[in-house]
């Protein structure tokens, strides 16, 4: 952790202290095993709609594995295994009949490396809306691009160059670029795992800025190890420790009076 980190405790804003919403997704005796690793262990939480939820805790103490199961990506690790119940919408995502396109359709995904397809700023958004069929003409898909755009904050920087590679975007532009296709298949939920790990602290501040305009429409995860990250944009704060939720709670109450030691060591910089 920076110094920065350990000389007081992050300060929320005022946008992180709104009453909880009610719950988008509901998760009871959650355990995830990477063969015979325990990696997560009876996890429960609930995650309010429209509002932001804040992952925190240590390197390796199940932040991301709980993140990956909202929307099934760890099926794609042969080794692992969940148990308990994920439910969205009171609709239980394990549920075998469930289609895993469609739910990832639901809840789509920011990784923490930009990771934009190597077609064209346009194709890049249209690629989803297209095989989700969600257009039914070429000026419908120009519609779902140019607004997918725009909720990213990205629309007039890129507007005169959409056939230009998204490769070619600087990195906090290719991450609302990622931003901005996740958007465009209309999801209910936005997972975040780390989005602005990799920029630099202008283009993390525009990342924030967007995340707090999205919340009004998306309820949105993320995980981050910047406190000052979580204390900024997060209504709800959920600390991880060796594979077990330690505490959760409003961001606010998470940040100045926890209810564990654990948790209140992490945030002062104690260990991590």
């Amino acid at each position: 952790m920076d110094a920065t980190a350990t000389a007081a405790r992050p300060k929320p804003t005022a946008s992180a202290t709104l009453p909880a919403n009610d719950p988008k997704i509901v998760a009871k005796d959650v355990n995830v095993y990477y063969a015979e690793k325990h990696a997560l262990k009876d996890v429960s939480l609930d995650i309010p709609e429209r509002a932001v939820m804040a992952f925190i805790g240590p390197s390796g103490c199940g932040k991301s594995t709980f993140l990956r199961c909202i929307n099934r990506m760890n099926d794609t690790i042969a080794s692992c295994r969940v148990v308990g119940s994920i439910k969205i919408d009171d609709q239980d995502i394990y549920d075998p009949s469930l289609d895993v396109v469609q739910l990832r359709a639901r809840v789509g995904m920011v990784f923490q490396k930009p990771n934009p397809f190597p077609k064209s700023i346009y194709e890049n958004i249209a690629y989803g809306p297209r095989i989700h069929g969600l257009a039914r003409s070429k000026a419908e898909l120009d519609e779902i691009v140019e607004q997918a755009l725009r909720k990213a904050s990205l629309w007039n920087e890129v507007k005169d160059r959409l056939q230009d590679t998204g490769t070619g975007l600087s990195g906090g532009q290719q991450q609302r670029l990622c931003i901005a296709r996740a958007i465009a298949v209309s999801p209910e939920v936005i997972l975040m795992d780390e989005p602005c790990s990799a920029l630099d602290p202008i283009a993390t501040a525009k990342i924030e800025e967007l995340i707090d305009e999205l919340r009004q429409n998306f309820t949105i995860v993320i995980v981050t190890h910047s406190m000052q990250q979580a204390a900024r944009v997060s209504q709800r704060t959920a600390f991880f420790h060796l594979g077990v939720i330690v505490e959760t709670g409003p961001t606010e109450r998470i940040f100045t009076s926890p209810n564990d030691k654990r948790t209140q060591d992490y945030i002062t910089g104690r260990f991590g």
